[in-house]
């Protein structure tokens, strides 16, 4: 069986973060494991405490994965401060992992700020140029590229201005301020457009995590970039299109919309 790493901040209620990608590796065929950065207090309307690991903790989960069950691909999520970022970067160095997929999270989806200002500077210089992709939604990508995004060539210009000034690709994601959920891959150069299809569903919390722990699953499985993403879109539609309802915000999706088998079986 393959296997993934998360490393990211875990969401008390489930919807993002550690929970989310584990419960997406899960759906998508893979082992998941995890190195939490952070634990978090939020629910579906916020979030209202953040408690960091120290640096050396999160090396020691980091050292538990890659000495005994070696991740095929590891996707990292929310990392908020300058020294962790600093820690990840240089043990995936010193693993050589490989199929890395930086999400690089900077704001819920309920708004609340996730990530300290000194520490957006390190992820572009330490994680970024050890990505296999990177995945931005467009405030991000207007972040990482700075500049302003308002249009699909905009987005063509800031992924490209990011992969070579990084060295990775870059799938940037629509559908923040851009009216699709049209995904733009960048790669060596090339491009592709990745057409969603938008979904009424006004509970997308984890929605990021979701996608990009769904691409390092499937670059685990060995599937090349652009049908990991591919594959991802598909699940996280379907995840979407489910409709599940819970919380008093922006709830979470449900993750497990393809889950069949005896186990599953509600009670009669």
């Amino acid at each position: 069986m393959r296997t993934a790493l998360t490393i990211a901040g875990s969401d008390s209620c489930g919807g993002a973060g550690i929970q989310a990608d584990m419960k997406t590796m899960t759906m998508n065929g893979v082992f998941a494991m995890s190195a939490i950065t952070a634990l978090t207090a939020q629910n579906t309307t916020g979030v209202t405490g953040i408690m960091e690991v120290s640096p050396e903790f999160l090396a020691m989960q980091l050292d538990a994965v890659f000495t005994d069950i070696r991740p095929d691909a590891v996707k990292t999520g929310m990392v908020s401060s300058d020294k962790l970022i600093r820690t990840i970067a240089a043990k995936l160095r010193e693993y050589k992992a490989e199929n890395i997929v930086v999400d690089p999270v900077m704001v819920a989806t309920s708004g609340s700020k996730l990530i300290a200002d000194e520490a957006v500077e390190t992820l572009k210089s330490e994680l970024l140029p050890i990505a296999t992709v990177v995945t931005p939604n467009i405030p991000e990508a207007e972040i990482l590229a700075d500049m302003k995004i308002a249009s699909q060539d905009d987005m063509v210009n800031a992924a490209q201005i990011i992969g070579e000034k990084y060295g990775c690709a870059v799938l940037c994601k629509g559908g923040h301020s851009l009216s699709d959920a049209n995904d733009l891959l960048w790669n060596n150069g090339s491009t592709k457009w990745f057409n969603g299809r938008r979904i009424d569903n006004p509970n997308t919390h984890g929605t990021g995590c979701t996608l990009s722990s769904a691409i390092a699953s499937n670059l685990a499985k060995g599937f090349t970039l652009e049908k990991s993403v591919e594959r991802a879109k598909d699940y996280i539609s379907g995840a979407l299109a489910a409709m599940l309802d819970l919380g008093k915000g922006s709830g979470p999706m449900n993750h497990a919309f393809a889950l069949t088998g005896e186990f599953a079986k509600e009670a009669e």
